[in-house]
């Protein structure tokens, strides 16, 4: 996935270099704009009969290279050529929206009479466009120590200076300005074929994320979506003072590197009996939200080496049920086993599937979160949405990164499919004879009384208690321990 991710990269700075030469076609179409004299921008001046097509070719060339940026792999020490890069694309679109008045250079009488806000709007847009390429130009070509990089970055600059000594002198403006034009889309075309020429950048491998404390019988814990090892800390200290409790971070979450495959359910139950004490040892699993799926599936698969499950606000499923899908103990020709759900086959219905989007996405999540554009949107809003979340601070910094908002998005893609396993476990495997703690906060505890019932399980209500359970009330997890 991460090479077709550098494929559409380079094919958007492609289409930007295409895009950003529609001038050309321009000298054919509006000879009222001076080819040696007048700007480029002066195409899609207000009063020109072509002003509507320009504007979208900017507006397009603009969001492409966006595009462009937001998809290229994340690359160390690259950051700052590649923020000019889309600062670049920012104000080309900017550019298109607030477009001249009139033809600065080519229509004499333009500026005798006041010019709107839009007009010196483009002009900014114009002069930081301009800088930004160049500053991305200068930033890259430093990291790369590539000829070519040289060679266009030297001519835009020294084109630039051209361009400038011909406005001050008020000759040739227009003519030097459309070489400088067509540099900058080399520039583009540059890009893309670095991008889809270079090695992919080497990365060094990480094991996954685990924390043990304490001695004793085993703990394991697993967070719910979107959490981290430390919003446990609480509840794995005052566990720790009689048990080995052990924290982790699922694929993409807190300091776990990202997997490149999407999250499922036999995955997660398989990672909770790696991280179990082998057999004849049992653990104590306590899991959150929808990682109580992977503590029941991990029960049911693996009987011997559960001795307590403790679920808490376990998620519950959503979505269409398959014809005669039941809750509780079942008698069909005698008493089901503990936990047991109907088959489709037995009671005529089907077990269905998960989400054909969630499975043609999910894929993608992990080589996403390597991109700049996963980066930046995780910097920008990561840290605010934890904290509005779970009244905490970031103080790890793990949520500023991209690769956990794509894992955080792509445990939300598998949901449903997820649901769909579950299902299918329940009715293939019995839940061995182990005692399960359900702990509901909050009014929503409708669903999870029918999880309690379904699992033969001791039901704790927390009404006063928020959604977070082990941030608000640790001691009552503790206690189910």
């Amino acid at each position: 996935m991460e090479r077709r991710l550098v494929v559409l990269a380079a094919s958007a700075f492609i289409v930007a270099a295409v895009l950003s030469c529609a001038w050309v076609t321009g000298q054919f179409t509006t000879p009222a704009v001076d080819r040696t004299g007048g700007y480029v921008g002066e195409l899609a001046a207000r009063d020109q009969p072509w002003t509507r097509l320009f504007r979208t070719t900017d507006a397009l060339a603009g969001l492409a290279c966006l595009a462009g940026v937001a998809l290229v792999p994340r690359a160390r020490r690259q950051w700052a050529g590649w923020l000019a890069m889309a600062v670049f694309g920012a104000f080309t679109v900017a550019g298109s929206v607030f477009p001249y008045d009139c033809a600065v250079l080519s229509d004499a009488g333009c500026g005798r009479g006041p010019l709107s806000p839009a007009h010196h709007a483009h002009v900014a847009a114009a002069v930081l466009s301009a800088a930004a390429v160049l500053a991305a130009m200068a930033l890259l070509t430093r990291r790369w120590h590539a000829w070519g990089a040289s060679l266009i970055t030297g001519a835009t600059f020294g084109v630039t200076a051209l361009t400038l000594a011909a406005v001050a002198s008020g000759r040739l403006a227009g003519a030097v300005q459309r070489v400088q034009v067509l540099l900058v889309a080399c520039w583009l075309v540059y890009l893309a074929l670095r991008l889809l020429i270079a090695e992919p950048p080497s990365r060094r491998p990480r094991r996954q994320h685990v924390l043990a404390a304490g001695a004793g019988p085993a703990v394991l814990v697993s967070a719910g979506p979107a959490g981290a090892w430390f919003h446990w800390e609480l509840v794995a200290r005052e566990l720790a003072r009689g048990h080995r409790v052990t924290r982790f971070d699922r694929p993409g979450l807190g300091l776990s590197p990202a997997s490149p495959v999407p999250p499922t359910l036999y995955g997660e139950a398989a990672r909770l009996a790696a991280l179990a004490p082998p057999h004849p040892s049992q653990v104590t699993v306590v899991a959150g939200s929808v990682a109580a799926w992977h503590a029941e599936a991990f029960a049911r698969l693996h009987p011997l080496r559960v001795s307590k499950l403790v679920l808490v606000n376990p998620a519950c499923e959503r979505g269409r049920r398959p014809c005669g899908y039941a809750l509780g103990r079942l008698r069909v020709g005698g008493p089901a086993p503990r936990g047991a759900v109907s088959a489709g086959r037995v009671l005529g219905g089907r077990v269905p599937g998960g989400s054909a989007f969630g499975r043609a996405v999910g894929p993608w999540m992990p080589a996403l979160g390597g991109t700049w554009g996963a980066t930046a949107l995780a910097r920008l809003t990561g840290p605010a949405a934890h904290r509005m979340l779970t009244g905490l601070p970031d103080g790890y910094g793990v949520y500023r990164r991209g690769r956990v908002l794509a894992a955080v998005a792509g445990e939300w893609l598998a949901r449903r499919e997820m649901a769909a396993d579950l299902r299918r476990i329940r009715a293939a495997h019995p839940l061995p004879d182990v005692p399960v703690t359900v702990i509901s906060s909050g009014r929503g505890s409708r669903c999870r009384a029918r999880v309690a019932g379904l699992l033969d399980a001791k039901l704790v209500r927390l009404p006063g208690c928020g959604r977070h359970v082990h941030l608000d009330d640790p001691g009552a997890i503790t206690d189910a321990v």
